[in-house]
């Protein structure tokens, strides 16, 4: 990887720069959703811009491949069960990033089901901010998409 990026806390989905929010309900319980993200190996049989992502350090971190051929270091930042799931990008080969964090949460939706909330918290340079706004529409897409395939695994499991 060539780009160290800044170490962010979590109070960082706050204070970005630029934040992403995106939430979506699905019949998916919560405690299923959750299931889903801590199994790191798991994550490109739903989200499919994933190519390969496996658990780093115990657990600690991931290594992520995603199909345009961009790679990630992260460190899992939170695991608050059925609730949040967050990760920090240590390392890249994107250019123009300073500080990247997503965020999951979780909550039960009345009369059953989980809402999703995916918050993209970054910093980078002005090009790359503007490039980021620019992908809001297909951002959200695969957002979407992502929730609607975890849903069916979910169902189908």
């Amino acid at each position: 990887m060539t780009h160290r990026l800044r170490a962010v806390g979590l109070e960082y989905v706050e204070t970005a720069p630029l934040r992403l929010v995106f939430v979506a309900e699905i019949s998916a319980s919560p405690e299923a959703v959750f299931e889903a993200f801590t199994d790191v190996e798991g994550w490109p049989r739903w989200f499919t811009s994933v190519k390969e992502a496996r658990s780093t350090d115990g657990g600690k971190g991931r290594a992520i491949r995603l199909v345009g051929g961009g790679r990630f270091r992260e460190t899992v930042m939170a695991v608050e069960p059925h609730e949040r799931y967050a990760y920090r990008v240590d390392e890249t080969n994107a250019p123009g990033l300073r500080a990247l964090l997503e965020e999951w949460t979780l909550r039960p939706r009345d009369g059953g089901g989980t809402v999703v909330r995916y918050v993209f918290a970054v910093d980078g340079t002005a090009l790359l901010r503007a490039v980021v706004r620019a992908m809001r529409p297909g951002l959200r897409r695969a957002f979407h998409q992502a929730v609607r395939n975890l849903d069916r695994m979910v169902a189908a499991a």
